[in-house]
């Protein structure tokens, strides 16, 4: 070994050595923070998504702003379980990119509650098996998840914050070569991200819709001449081979997930808000519904219609809006909205994904 070598690898172990006295002083000032709180929550996500905005910010490199975010992120996990472990449900089962999504939000320190369906998840939070629910709510190629707005709608949990995870699918199998694959299994919102490429590639195989890309791999598991459509985490889990990676369809392709909880958040400086309201039985009410908007200069960001359930081609309107309630423009264009909308409630006021 070099003298230059051995000069830096001493340089690296002081650094390391004063960055561990570094964490500790940090955890032990986030352990007084506890003790002052109380009963109140363990996590405060404006509080927390202020954090990475300032040290993304300060990032001058050569680190990559994500490479910071998942670094702080990491160390508030570490910091946070020291009061308490944070029970986070998700749709499981191991091995999805719920999963997948519940770590990126919450680090490694927490502990997922893998639930058998979204309405599941949201139950686990009524009830207090689980301080926060994690639910996904729209695919950049495939859509809204109808089923969880549907639950917003009726639930009266609020959301609590967002992520954005963006999704790599692999072929995951048994076998070493996909001319062997006879049988392809996924869940549809992965078969529809993929179809260009299956069509390109698998065309000869079945494919056999499976209820998580979790319980897919795990088919491919068991069956030879079988393959999956799932994230890479799957494979390990499930010790199955990769055949191909990164076979979704748009290189951009993510799946926004909510997180929901009973705790209102405060403001974070960088939030939106959703709602779900409903247009009085008159022309031009729709219409209507955007002018608050309009008028308090408040950007909506997301529009989209879903069956009331209440009577036949009744709607209503799910909407993302930029800024906090309590925003003196966004509290204005409420207040409008309540006045003439025939329906109109909050889901939740939250940090915007970082």
């Amino acid at each position: 070994m070099s003298e230059e070598l051995k000069k830096f690898r001493a340089q690296i172990d002081r650094i390391d050595e004063e960055l561990l006295k570094l964490f500790n002083q940090r955890a032990e000032l986030a352990q007084q923070i506890g003790h002052a709180k109380g009963n109140s929550a363990v996590l405060r996500p404006e509080r927390e998504a202020q954090v990475l905005q300032r040290m993304a910010q300060a990032n001058a490199g050569p680190l990559s702003k994500q490479g910071v975010t998942q670094l702080f992120t990491e160390i508030m996990s570490q910091c946070r379980a020291l009061e308490a472990p944070l029970r986070v449900a998700y749709l499981g089962p191991r091995g999805t990119f719920s999963e997948a999504a519940v770590f990126q939000r919450f680090g490694k320190a927490s502990e997922g509650l893998p639930a058998d369906s979204i309405d599941a998840v949201f139950t686990a939070v009524e009830n207090g098996a689980a301080n926060y629910g994690l639910v996904p709510v729209e695919n950049s190629t495939e859509g809204a998840i109808g089923r969880t707005l549907d639950l917003l709608l009726n639930s009266n949990l609020n959301i609590c914050g967002e992520v954005l995870l963006q999704v790599h699918q692999c072929v995951l199998s048994n076998e070493n070569d996909l001319a062997l694959i006879r049988k392809v299994y996924s869940h549809p919102q992965s078969f529809g991200q993929c179809q260009e490429w299956l069509n390109a590639h698998l065309s000869h195989a079945e494919r056999i819709t499976a209820s998580s890309n979790a319980d897919a791999a795990r088919l491919a598991a068991e069956e030879s001449f079988s393959a999956a459509i799932a994230g890479e985490q799957a494979a390990a889990h499930f010790k199955l081979k990769v055949l191909a990676q990164n076979i979704e369809d748009d290189a951009r392709n993510t799946t926004r997930f909510l997180v929901i909880g009973k705790q209102d958040v405060a403001a974070s400086g960088k939030d939106k808000t959703s709602l779900v309201m409903s247009a009085a039985n008159r022309p031009g009410a729709v219409h209507d519904l955007l002018v608050p908007l309009a008028q308090n200069g408040v950007s909506m960001t997301k529009l989209e219609s879903r069956p009331s359930r209440a009577g036949l081609w009744e709607y209503v309107f799910y909407v993302d809006i930029e800024g906090h309630q309590s925003d003196a423009k966004v509290a204005a264009a409420l207040a409008q909205l309540k006045q003439i909308a025939a329906f109109v409630k909050v889901l939740g006021s939250y940090p915007v994904a970082v």
